[in-house]
């Protein structure tokens, strides 16, 4: 059962932040040199979701994990509030269209899990349709885990109330992060402790696990989302196709 207090948002103490960002470089390079085997072959796909509060640091752990990979074969997808079109059609419309291809890495910067969370928060949809919906929700990314050689990595990235504070007063302190700013991301805040237990309940029905990801010391956060992205793609049994003759 998955409790976010028994889960720190700090690196641990013993380490050394020189030692660990080194470490980083070199599985960031060998991921990249996967990604290459991974797009050539075009046998299994890779699937990047990310979940987590405001400022928790989403863009920055693709743009450092993901940053030696060949744009080609990397789509990030970014969802926001739907469309009046996605509102037309049932809630994971909209996300299927967008899972990965053969040989490619897809990265959702927020996901089909919104549809849980912020819309149960704000008390938008009853539990009946929580419950209905995450069960689609697993019925889905087993679907293209097994139907479509997905493999799927999920990852919750968790910063404290406090540090959150500090990323979201430095959009409004530093004038190279104000795009960044958002009003509404103060107002989600007062909502913490009940997106805390939404997002529990969400780990604890998923049937593909998720990662907690400790982000407030960005460097360990990069290590740690390299390290999992790293030791999934290893797993995988990669190697160029060979040459065809007419």
């Amino acid at each position: 059962m998955i409790k976010l207090k028994d889960y720190s948002s700090d690196a641990p103490a013993h380490l050394n932040k020189g030692e660990v960002k080194d470490l980083t470089k070199e599985m960031v390079e060998e991921i990249g040199k996967l990604q290459d085997i991974l797009y050539a072959q075009k046998k299994y796909s890779l699937l990047i979701v990310y979940q987590g509060m405001d400022a928790s640091g989403k863009d920055g752990a693709t743009e450092k994990v993901f940053k030696d990979c060949h744009p080609s074969g990397l789509n990030v997808i970014s969802f926001k509030k739907p469309t009046e079109e996605e509102f037309a059609h049932d809630f994971l419309w909209r996300i299927h269209k967008n899972t990965p291809a053969q040989g490619m890495i897809h990265i959702f910067n927020r996901s089909h899990y919104e549809d849980v969370l912020i819309q149960r928060v704000h008390g938008w949809i009853d539990e009946e349709r929580v419950d209905r919906r995450i069960k689609s929700i697993n019925a889905f990314e087993e679907l293209l885990q097994y139907d479509a050689n997905t493999i799927i990595l999920k990852f919750y990235l968790h910063i404290s109330h406090d540090q959150q504070k500090i990323e979201l007063q430095e959009r409004i302190d530093e004038a190279d992060k104000h795009w960044k700013h958002n009003d509404n991301d103060w107002k989600e805040r007062e909502h913490w402790d009940k997106y805390m237990e939404a997002y529990e309940d969400v780990f604890n029905r998923s049937t593909i696990p998720w990662h907690i990801i400790p982000v407030d010391q960005r460097w360990y956060r990069d290590y740690v989302l390299a390290k999992i992205v790293l030791d999934a793609l290893k797993k995988l049994p990669l190697e160029y196709p060979p040459l065809e003759r007419g």
